[in-house]
């Protein structure tokens, strides 16, 4: 009897004990520079093909995954690795993980490993080094798998070595003012690289881009003992831009041209591919103004061009974004992808330029072309046509233009194609899935159903205080358009009580902030400011990407304007919930974000009581050439829409609490828009608060971020709580 009545004793004190507390979040675990973030991330794996098997590439081994089964053998380890290549870690030839081994022949069984000396080809079955170069780590290194050859930059100049070890020299003026093998046009038009080879590797196409002509924005160097001056070439909206030409350089004769396109004057080369047969390079060529789009062709051997095979024109602007790519199966077709129609969709043509068929249409974009099935002769695409927040891969017959979906119909899918294109690895989250991957075979006949499971991640959360994470859709500005949200309430959110509420935007070209990812794509920030008390909003407007020519190009010539429209719908919309202080309400952004929160701010001075806005565009007739232009024409041709989106005579509306910050060395939107405002401000007897990353480009890096993010959110709980 005393025994039972102890238990009893002791199952009431348990009970009465509170549960065990869940962990509060910091910004070391949620930021990306924090030093808890990666542990936080949903669980991952580095995947790769080899030809149609699937190898898995571990810090410590690779394993090849059975695609049907998911059984793993191993293929070897790093410690093999390291001794079949004799590598000497006091030298630096040491590979450090296997992260990035990739396995460039099909049919052979060679890795393609490096380090910081070489990169090196072994065969794993012989535990031979098959090749190897010594040129690893150079600038803009672009080695051909065919040829061996490589392509790279070194103090300015550009040079091939050949399979042989032998270096060529392709250049001898390379300076920061002629720039060899690199991107061109700052980035834009979907160029990341300088060099492209040919499908034999035996023919380079490379830029040079002289920018002599270019004004120098005077950067400084502050931590020198003295400060030097570091000018970074910035032709600014309307100003003299640089002038690009391609070369073709031959390893058989040791000889380039140059394709003879003509004065490269305020003309935009990009999107640069090669015939099947390495005889014939493609490029779209655009004018300056943006609105007239050529795709040319060009004899590689001679330079001289060929035909001019499509043109598109606008009366707002062309955006090149993807080369061409031919068949496999026919060298005479290629696919060419468009918004001809309003929307980004697949086209088939000939060699000749005649369009043989609109393979993809209707109001959705694909996405990404992720490459073909050779067997089914079909095309593998992303595309929102599900959703317009949703990414699903479908394959595409080009026969007949009949769509097959392989993913699951739900989420936000990113997918890789083996190399015959008959499997793919499928990496996907959904509002309530951190992360899972799948193996899907590629046939018309198979269903997502049959899809095998590699990976399923656990929530890496679940031991924390969650937010409420939701999403919903508004009208736009017009009534008509559907904008989508994201919502972020405390965990323990009572809808009796007051939050006060910041508004997140980006709102530019390029990009969304919404979609059915995990958490609704939310921004880790907002976790931290939900678990201070805040609720958070997020609005993709009109202006932003993936929704079709109408919808993005509606903010032409006007940048700013229709998108504080939209974004002032949201405001509508927060303020009609009883649990949002409409007194209480912050704005927040970087970049063109933070353009955006200044514009809100200066044009809305009641509704926000605090900003913070980062790295902002002030005035666009500073930003670059390329981007500025295609949206705002230029100052001379456009001066009321780049008087009516300048915030320099706005300056004097400023009435809540706005915090600026930049990084001191921001090479995309230079300070001069930060410090111009501020000139502005003085003059006005306003009062903004103004902070520098010193060293610190467009975004702050590594722990520097967390330091940043730290500074936006004690701003809102010093002004807005």
């Amino acid at each position: 009897m005393m025994k039972i009545k102890h238990l009893l004793i002791l199952a009431c004190l348990t009970l009465s004990l509170p549960m065990a507390a869940q962990k509060l979040f910091t910004l070391e675990d949620l930021n990306f520079g924090g030093t808890n973030y990666h542990k936080l991330q949903p669980k991952n794996m580095f995947l790769t093909w080899w030809g149609d098997q699937l190898v898995e590439t571990d810090v410590e081994e690779c394993k090849l995954i059975d695609v049907k089964t998911g059984k793993k053998k191993k293929l070897f380890t790093l410690d093999d690795i390291n001794k079949w290549a004799k590598s000497d870690e006091e030298a630096n030839r040491y590979v450090r993980h296997l992260m990035n081994a990739t396995f460039p022949y099909p049919d052979q069984p060679l890795v393609a490993v490096g380090n910081k000396k070489s990169f090196l080809l072994l065969n794993f079955m012989t535990h031979e080094i098959v090749w190897q170069d010594s040129i690893s780590g150079q600038e803009a290194n672009d080695w051909n798998n065919v040829s061996k050859a490589t392509a790279y930059v070194e103090n300015h100049q550009l040079f091939v070595v050949d399979s042989e070890g032998k270096k060529h020299q392709l250049s001898t003026d390379g300076s920061r003012e002629i720039v060899y093998g690199q991107s061109v046009h700052r980035n834009e038009f979907g160029i990341d690289k300088g060099t492209f080879w040919s499908p034999d590797g035996q023919r380079l196409a490379f830029y040079r881009m002289d920018q002599s002509m270019v004004a120098d924005y005077p950067q400084v160097d502050i931590f020198p003992r003295e400060a030097t001056y570091e000018p970074d070439k910035y032709p600014m909206a309307g100003m003299t831009s640089h002038k690009v030409t391609v070369g073709v350089y031959d390893l058989a004769t040791g000889k380039t041209v140059y394709l003879q396109a003509g004065d490269p004057t305020d003309r935009y080369f990009t999107n640069i591919a090669w015939s099947p047969d390495a005889k014939t390079v493609y490029m779209f060529e655009l004018n300056r103004g943006q609105n007239d789009c050529r795709l040319v062709s060009y004899d590689a051997v001679s330079g001289a061009k060929i035909a001019e095979l499509y043109r598109e024109t606008s009366d707002k602007y062309v955006e090149p974004m993807h080369p061409i790519e031919f068949l496999p199966w026919d060298s005479d077709k290629f696919v060419m992808q468009s918004q001809r129609d309003g929307y980004n969709h697949l086209y088939l043509y000939d060699k000749q330029g005649k369009l043989l068929s609109q393979l993809t249409s209707g109001p959705w974009v694909v996405q990404q072309m992720l490459g073909f099935n050779q067997k089914d002769k079909s095309i593998i695409i992303a595309s929102n046509e599900k959703n317009a927040i949703q990414r699903n891969i479908y394959s595409v017959n080009i026969k007949t233009g009949k769509r097959t979906l392989l993913d699951n119909g739900r989420g936000v899918h990113r997918a890789e194609l083996s190399e015959s294109g008959q499997y793919l690895f499928d990496r996907y989250s959904e509002p309530d899935v951190p992360r899972n991957i799948d193996v899907v075979s590629v046939s018309s006949k198979e269903k997502a159903e049959k899809a095998m499971r590699l990976l399923t991640a656990s929530d890496p959360w679940k031991d924390y205080q969650q937010p409420i994470f939701e999403s919903g859709s508004i009208k736009a500005a017009d009534g008509v358009t559907t904008l989508y949200y994201r919502m972020v309430k405390p965990h323990d959110f009572d809808p009796a009580k007051k939050y006060p509420t910041v508004v997140y935007v980006y709102g530019g070209p390029h990009a969304h902030n919404v979609e059915a990812s995990w958490h609704w794509y939310s921004r880790t920030w907002e976790t931290y400011m939900a678990q201070k008390g805040y609720i958070v909003f997020i609005l993709d407007n009109r202006g932003s990407e993936n929704r079709g020519c109408d919808f993005e190009q509606v903010t032409f010539h006007q940048l700013g304007q229709i998108e504080m429209k939209d974004q002032m719908k949201g405001v509508e919309y927060l303020k009609k919930q009883p649990y949002v202080d409409a007194d209480r309400m912050g704005v927040h952004g970087w970049s063109f974000g933070g353009f955006m929160t200044i514009s809100l701010m200066l044009n809305y001075p009641d509704v926000f009581k605090v900003g913070v806005a980062g790295g902002p565009v002030i005035d666009w007739k500073w930003y670059e050439v390329m981007y500025g232009e295609r949206y705002m024409g230029t100052p001379q041709n456009n001066p009321e829409g780049y008087k009516k989106t300048s915030l320099i005579n706005k300056a004097g509306n400023l009435k809540g609490k706005l915090q600026i910050i930049t990084g001191y060395n921001d090479n995309t939107v230079v300070p001069q828009h930060c410090l111009s405002f501020i000139d502005a401000c003085i003059k006005a007897g306003t009062q903004p608060d103004f902070f520098a990353y010193p060293g610190e480009e467009h975004n702050m890096r590594g722990h520097a971020s967390v330091h940043l993010h730290e500074r936006i959110t004690q701003y809102f709980e010093d002004y807005l709580k």
